[in-house]
């Protein structure tokens, strides 16, 4: 198996709303807000849903992996419920390893809003539900073995089980790759995050404001700066100004496409890190890994949701 993705489990729910929405809400245009079961259901009581897609952030990158042809697999936390069932039948129809068994639990299968603005922007609303449960008895050591490398995302990380998770898979894999995520995660697990870039994880996937976050900048050349002295590749996207790997010393820079018809940037973020993880795993240069992301991520943006097809 190529890459073993490990990450939250998540039935996304996509909505288009008007700004408006998310004032009435007080919700941050862009940005990723965790809720509990009450709140998240007086939200989706007042949206019309447009889709709904077997979910969460490195489950999409898996999947466009498996759409380039990579054998791939994926570890993620459902109840054995009916949303849990569908979460799993999406991964399957898709050729993508799942490496959890379901069983009945407390929580139910978690689920994420996606809300789209008229300017593509999407804002998401998260009940982690059992998916944020995540521990180390859920890991699939064998599975991690027999893959080349396994790709995290920030999303899952937190103090206590899942925490224990992540390491448990770190410890038995050879190549580490992981998203930031967010800059809310970012935000709230500065120190722990600031320890896997620099010690434990090797190839680390960012958006500008995450990367320039972690370390308290404004300055993009002190990002780039920190890339360097981490020694591993550092892959950073900058929106219209394309997007940047640092690996090692050498900078590599590959442009954004123009002209483009962008519909919902959902998914933007986790198709560019398939695509440039295609390009690693089957060692093509950084250069072609970085414009293979960039291809992906394009494309995703042209459509509503985050599957390709």
């Amino acid at each position: 198996m190529k890459i073993l993705g490990i990450g939250n489990a998540i039935v996304d729910v996509v909505c288009r709303i008007n700004d408006q929405y998310l004032i009435d809400n007080q919700l941050t245009k862009s940005t990723m807000k965790l809720v509990d079961e009450v709140e998240f259901k007086k939200l989706l009581s007042t949206l019309k849903i447009e889709q709904t897609i077997s979910g969460g952030s490195v489950a999409n990158s898996i999947v466009g992996l498996s759409q380039l042809g990579n054998d791939v697999g994926f570890i993620g936390k459902v109840n054995a419920d009916d949303l849990g069932q569908k979460y799993e039948e999406g991964l399957t129809k898709e050729k993508v390893q799942y490496f959890y068994n379901k069983k009945r639990e407390i929580l139910p299968t978690g689920t994420c809003l996606i809300l789209i603005t008229p300017d593509a922007e999407r804002t998401m609303v998260t009940y982690l539900g059992i998916a944020g449960k995540i521990n180390e008895n859920d890991i699939d050591e064998k599975a991690i073995k027999e893959s080349e490398m396994i790709f995290l995302e920030g999303y899952l990380w937190d103090k206590g089980e899942p925490k224990s998770a992540f390491n448990k898979a770190m410890s038995f894999s050879r190549t580490k790759a992981m998203s930031l995520s967010d800059q809310f995660c970012v935000e709230r697990h500065k120190n722990d995050f600031l320890d896997l870039v620099s010690n434990k994880l090797d190839i680390i996937f960012a958006n500008e404001q995450e990367i320039k976050s972690l370390i308290d900048t404004k300055d993009f050349e002190d990002v780039v700066e920190f890339g360097k002295q981490t020694r591993k590749i550092l892959i950073i996207t900058r929106g219209e100004k394309g997007s940047v790997a640092i690996k090692n010393k050498e900078v590599i820079e590959c442009k954004s496409k123009t002209n483009l018809k962008i519909v919902d940037l959902t998914g933007a973020g986790d198709l560019f890190a398939a695509g440039f993880l295609h390009g690693f795993i089957n060692n093509i240069s950084t250069k072609e890994a970085l414009e293979k992301g960039t291809d992906m991520s394009a494309k995703i943006i042209q459509k509503v949701g985050a599957r390709l097809n």
